[in-house]
């Protein structure tokens, strides 16, 4: 990465812990019934997927820089990195992340790795660092930032950003800020309707930085109830290896029992819910939320996020 540009995530890494240690102490100190609060192996599998996304991370990058490096010397264009171009750049990105993570919800594949991240049942800064560890499939999506021109290590500079901002948003400690900042910014009471697994809040809110492109694209929705945090159906596991696997697992259930390739391609490519049309339906949970060999729209191990 260009001297100019800081490694965010880990300038950050001494804030994550501070915030973390000020929401713990602060359910001690002013205890609330209505917040879903801290559970101790719930937090202690939460900063483990963290841990192991870092090392994942490291492997997955290295074929993906090596693509984006080679379309980058293929590109004729340039973005400079300067002053004015870095916000753009932001926004760029934040664009691009926005259907990354729509599509994550909605194709039971791509959920299958972001599933990780809804599997807590809590909602704290801790689920923040609840991340996969098979994020092979959110690099197609950048392609065309790469293709226009923006440097490999300036899209990273971007996509660390988008994830840092990201944290602050996993809290229950924070109600609803005032109405511009909710307007434009992704905020915690949006972001908690977004990891909600009631039906009226599945698949909503896909922003990272910005709330702006689910205003824009139709799929924001405010927070009026109570979120009930988690899946549509629950994995009920502390083992990392399973949290990471078990939405793989059960497609793997579900193309061993599929009738014909329609079906398994069906199983692979449409929601978290899906079902073939002879079988009966299964709820739809959020983005796929339930998985444990629900259809594909289930597998967010919660409801099935079937977006419109």
């Amino acid at each position: 990465m260009p001297s100019s540009l800081p490694d965010v995530v880990l300038w950050s890494i001494p804030a994550f812990v501070l915030l973390t240690v000020i929401e713990m102490v602060s359910y001690r100190l002013h205890p609330d019934e209505d917040s879903a609060g801290y559970e101790v192996k719930d937090a202690a599998t939460s900063i483990t997927m963290g841990l192991g996304s870092l090392v994942f991370d490291a492997l997955w990058k290295i074929p993906i820089v090596a693509i984006y490096a080679a379309i980058y010397e293929l590109t004729p264009l340039r973005v400079p990195i300067l002053w004015w171009t870095l916000p753009l750049m932001l926004l760029a990105q934040d664009f691009f992340y926005y259907w990354s993570h729509r599509g994550h919800h909605v194709i039971r594949i791509l959920w299958a790795c972001h599933v990780v991240h809804h599997s807590s049942e809590k909602f704290n800064f801790t689920t923040a660092l609840r991340q996969p560890w098979t994020t092979w499939t959110v690099w197609p999506f950048y392609v065309p930032m790469i293709a226009c021109g923006v440097h490999p290590a300036a899209l990273a500079f971007c996509s660390s950003t988008n994830l840092v901002y990201q944290f602050w948003i996993h809290t229950e400690r924070i109600g609803k800020l005032p109405r511009p900042v909710e307007f434009v910014f992704n905020t915690p009471s949006h972001h908690r309707v977004h990891h909600a697994s009631q039906g009226s809040y599945l698949d909503r809110n896909f922003g990272g930085i910005l709330i702006v492109w689910d205003r824009l694209f139709g799929s924001f929705v405010p927070e009026t109830d109570a979120c009930v945090f988690g899946l549509t159906k629950n994995i009920k596991t502390y083992n990392p290896l399973r949290v990471a696997t078990h939405e793989y697992a059960a497609i793997a259930r579900d193309l061993r029992a599929a009738r014909g390739w329609r079906e398994r391609a069906g199983r692979i490519f449409h929601g978290p819910g899906w079902q073939p049309a002879t079988d009966t339906a299964q709820p739809a949970g959020p983005g796929g939320h339930t998985t444990e060999g629900a259809g594909p729209l289930d597998s967010r191990s919660g409801p099935s996020r079937q977006l419109s």
